[in-house]
């Protein structure tokens, strides 16, 4: 059975950082990528980072670009979420999302169950 669960989120000023972490379990093996989408309330869920679990190809989406970054540790089946500089607007429930298709928005099937992350100004 597969399971993803997430941690690190909180409260946090604007201009601070959090470390997101997302831990796996079940078959990890022979998936293609892991991801985070975050969806704020009354808005949409976006995507916003994914890495591929060989290490070899990342996405940033550019709302985050350059104060957001991915990174995995296969071996403890880890995905992390490094956020610097957060903002207000990035307030939102952040999920670790796997897949075993593809990189893309659309080709995740295994979902955490969302770590609240709160950005005062």
């Amino acid at each position: 059975q597969v399971q993803l669960v997430e941690s690190g989120g909180g409260l946090v000023q604007a201009g601070g950082s959090l470390r997101l972490s997302c831990a796996a379990s079940g078959h990890t093996f022979s998936w293609y990528a892991m991801g985070w989408f975050r969806q704020a309330p009354g808005k949409e869920r976006e995507f916003i980072t994914t890495i591929t679990w060989g290490g070899t190809y990342t996405y940033v989406a550019d709302s985050v670009k350059g104060r957001f970054t991915i990174s995995r540790d296969s071996a403890k089946s880890t995905v992390y979420l490094q956020m610097n500089n957060l903002k207000p607007d990035d307030t939102a429930v952040y999920y670790c999302a796997a897949s075993r298709t593809g990189w893309q928005y659309d080709k995740y099937t295994y979902w955490g169950q969302g770590t609240q992350v709160t950005v005062s100004s």
